[in-house]
């Protein structure tokens, strides 16, 4: 079995580590396996899934943006009426049993760091379930287990229920109660349309009026807002997710939405009071939960060892490759955050893993 744990010696040594095995973490041990390097891929999760495991059960598949398939394999066939997390947990695990991919979990990777002195240059992978000697890593981690929460005067003092988007129920526990959804993405549209259904009254609040965006959205437009989001990383900025710069789609839904005043939205609050929200102009709401759909940031936590980040916050990156250590390599991050991109972004780094371990072991100098 995949996920089948096995005593570790005090220290392992492969070729390659990835960490994480969401879409980034699969594509990437798929092309790793067809390359014949030695490898193994350590995930913090349960069970196969990725993120897509902790999703809200109201999110079917029918309703997933932007899902593409992982090389190698379609998706098909799925019922758009299930639970996303099921469908793609699914097919997630069949994935990993047909390419027999070398998925150790639960695994919590805490640091990655230098290898000894006299090590060759290899990387130190420290985590849970033992050490693990790598000449290079392909970090797949997402932004899931990092969710974003704004901090605003007042905060502490709201005798309400606050939660995140990470942690969102469903819209069932919502009904009757006054909602304030902070946020201006997708994941925040979502949330207000459904829990419009059942709510006694929602507020959606957003820091810049929202974009949406009426018409096709094809290949051009996708390159230009994929270059938008390299631009940022390539300056080493933190990454904005590729979604935030292609606007909000105008579906049939949220036509309505707009059409009813569930999408009416207010710019954000000057503080939070125990009861609700203030405005700066005196006028206020009440509330009974506030939702903050505010995103989340990149999970590197644990590359901090290798002082990879700019001075701008974010790590530079060319292509793939961390621009301060060629051993490493941000899969999903940035530029290839979305599904066809941590597909294409997963082959690219194993091809040029390839060309740094063929380099190391015929001896010759850097390019």
């Amino acid at each position: 079995m995949n996920n089948a744990t096995r005593d570790v010696d005090p220290v392992d040594t492969v070729d390659v580590v990835v960490v994480g095995a969401g879409q980034a973490g699969l594509s990437s041990a798929y092309h790793l396996a067809r390359a014949g390097l030695d490898h193994v891929v350590l995930d913090h999760a349960p069970r196969p899934g990725g993120a897509w495991q902790y999703r809200w059960p109201s999110l079917t598949y029918g309703r997933v943006h932007g899902m593409h398939a992982l090389p190698g394999m379609e998706l098909t066939g799925a019922d758009p009426l299930r639970p996303s997390s099921e469908v793609i947990g699914e097919y997630f695990a069949s994935y990993e049993d047909r390419f027999d991919l070398r998925v150790r979990r639960p695994v919590d990777v805490s640091a990655v760091r230098e290898g000894d002195d006299g090590d060759g240059g290899r990387l130190r992978v420290e985590t849970s379930a033992g050490v693990w000697s790598a000449r290079a890593l392909i970090n797949a981690t997402g932004t899931w287990d990092r969710p974003f929460w704004p901090r605003y005067p007042g905060q502490e003092t709201f005798r309400g229920r606050q939660l995140h988007t990470a942690d969102y129920p469903g819209p069932q526990e919502f009904a009757g109660a006054r909602v304030i959804v902070v946020g201006g993405g997708t994941s925040a549209v979502q949330h207000l349309l459904e829990i419009a259904e059942v709510a006694a009254e929602t507020t959606w609040v957003t820091r810049r009026p929202p974009v949406f965006r009426d018409g096709g959205f094809g290949e051009a437009e996708g390159r230009a807002a994929v270059a938008l989001v390299d631009d940022r990383v390539r300056r080493g900025l933190p990454p904005q997710s590729v979604v935030s710069v292609t606007g909000l789609p105008l579906n049939e839904a949220v036509r309505a939405g707009l059409a009813s005043g569930v999408l009416d939205r207010r710019p954000v609050f000057d503080r939070i009071t125990a009861t609700g929200a203030v405005w700066a102009d005196g006028s206020r709401v009440d509330a009974d939960v506030i939702l903050w759909a505010t995103g989340f940031r990149a999970a590197v936590d644990h590359l901090a060892p290798l002082r990879l980040r700019e001075p701008g916050g974010g790590i530079r990156v060319e292509g793939t490759r961390a621009v301060r250590d060629e051993r490493i390599h941000l899969v999903g991050y940035g530029p290839s955050a979305s599904t066809i991109g941590a597909n294409r972004a997963g082959g690219a780094a194993v091809r040029e893993i390839r060309r740094l371990l063929t380099r190391e072991r015929v001896g010759s100098p850097a390019a």
